[in-house]
């Protein structure tokens, strides 16, 4: 699924323009990479959290030649899904309001 997909299926969902559904898409994504940009932690409940995490410097080949090559240390975007999604994901057939049941269920069973 591209940009242009999630676009028209809001739009459709919602009754606004593309053009606009569009804006508050490229809107949401630069508040999401602003927000990570400066450190933050976006948590969505339902949805998940996004943050960075600082990789640590290794040692990598080149896969050409075998050398060795030095990775230095980096920041990298991740995302956890919340319990809530994995279970919708999970379960292709559960109607859409059972969701909290699934978490709830889930959590019972740990």
């Amino acid at each position: 699924m591209t940009k242009a997909d999630i676009v028209k299926q809001i739009a459709q969902g919602i009754g606004l323009t593309k053009t606009d559904t569009a804006v508050v898409v490229d809107g949401f994504i630069e508040a999401v990479i602003e927000a990570l940009r400066s450190g933050e932690h976006i948590e969505i409940r339902g949805f998940g959290t996004f943050k960075t995490v600082t990789r640590a410097p290794r040692t990598g080949r080149n896969p050409r030649t075998g050398s060795e090559v030095r990775i230095s240390s980096r920041r990298a975007p991740v995302f956890k899904p919340s319990k809530e999604l994995r279970a919708r994901v999970e379960d292709d057939n559960k109607p859409i309001g059972a969701k909290k049941d699934a978490v709830w269920q889930e959590e019972k069973a740990a």
